[in-house]
């Protein structure tokens, strides 16, 4: 396992669409997900430790937002070949499990996670209503672990900031995760 930091948020870069197909038979585009406060966009994978360890917390958080007026969006980028965990029927079977409160989303072709400049799973991407990137950070201070007593929840408080003020925190903690299995070639 290849453990990955995403890199520092760029303020202001707008999101990139996307078309893909969801694990509820439909396909989504980036104006079928956004808010109208904002839109996170999370790069996640079913067998990576860091993403297992967190799962429930993107859940929670993710469904408070939606109160805020920030969807959520989940993709998976991995080649399945790599990993069976990550299979499109596995992502279908997680979604359920977990009761995702977001489309979960699979870029066969790992494009949109090129275009994003994704890196690891999970890795967060808070936009505000212009879909202006506000948040590239962790979710919390927890890795592959419990989050500590006490711990802010950093991506959560941050996402509330951009659905009330439009802009995110200057200080931003990198994600750590499991690096993007790549196709070769």
């Amino acid at each position: 396992m290849v453990s990955l930091q995403t890199p520092v948020c760029e303020f202001d870069l707008p999101a990139i669409g996307f078309d893909l197909p969801g694990v509820d038979g439909k396909r989504w585009t980036l104006a079928d997900c956004r808010g109208e406060n904002g839109l996170l966009v999370m790069f996640i994978c079913n067998h990576c430790p860091y993403v297992k360890a967190v799962r429930e917390r993107i859940v929670r958080d993710a469904a408070e937002l939606q109160g805020l007026g920030i969807n959520a969006v989940a993709i998976m980028s991995n080649d399945p070949a790599l990993y069976e965990e990550d299979s499109f029927e596995n992502m279908v079977r997680v979604a359920e499990e977990f009761r995702f409160p977001f489309p979960y989303l699979l870029d066969e072709s790992q494009l949109v996670a090129k275009q994003y400049g994704a890196v690891c799973t999970p890795d967060f991407f808070g936009y505000n209503a212009d879909l202006r990137l506000q948040y590239r950070g962790r979710l919390d201070a927890s890795g592959m672990g419990l989050a500590p007593e006490g711990s802010r929840r950093e991506l959560f408080e941050a996402m509330q900031q951009v659905a009330r003020t439009g802009k995110g925190p200057a200080q931003q903690i990198p994600s750590i995760g499991c690096s993007i299995k790549w196709r070769d070639g």
